[in-house]
């Protein structure tokens, strides 16, 4: 399993390593990449995709990276799982409810509540918890 994600302070890489163990605590492949290093295909054999952006100024996707990234592989996802995580420091999660409603006109597949936490995760637990949930889907 692929995770890709942007993070700006580090606390949703923090989150995507977290996912990463335990989806391979439950005996599973997971390759945590930073989206600099993601290409369009990077999906094209996965059937689930898992994402993470945190919320960026008036909650929105990061533009520079992961906005053209989302925008690249949007063509290719239709009927694929997706699972989206990231962090927030101000709003109400409005940015993850406005991605979640994107992926969806993609023709995507939202499988598990997206994980959103504020701030830095202190309860790891959680994000292991998350990635140990994507294995079900």
């Amino acid at each position: 399993m692929k995770i890709v994600y942007w993070s700006g302070t580090g606390n949703t890489e923090k989150m995507a390593e977290l996912i990463a163990k335990g989806i391979r605590e439950e005996g599973k492949n997971a390759e945590v990449i930073n989206v600099a290093n993601a290409n369009s295909g990077i999906f094209d054999d996965e059937d689930i995709i898992i994402l993470g952006c945190p919320s960026m100024g008036d909650e929105v996707l990061e533009e520079s990276e992961f906005e053209p990234f989302i925008e690249e592989v949007s063509s290719k996802i239709s009927k694929k799982k997706v699972v989206l995580f990231g962090s927030y420091g101000w709003g109400d999660g409005k940015w993850m409810r406005d991605w979640e409603d994107r992926m969806l006109s993609y023709g995507c597949e939202i499988k598990e509540d997206c994980l959103i936490i504020c701030g830095e995760p202190e309860d790891e637990d959680e994000c292991i918890d998350f990635g140990k949930k994507i294995i079900l889907l």
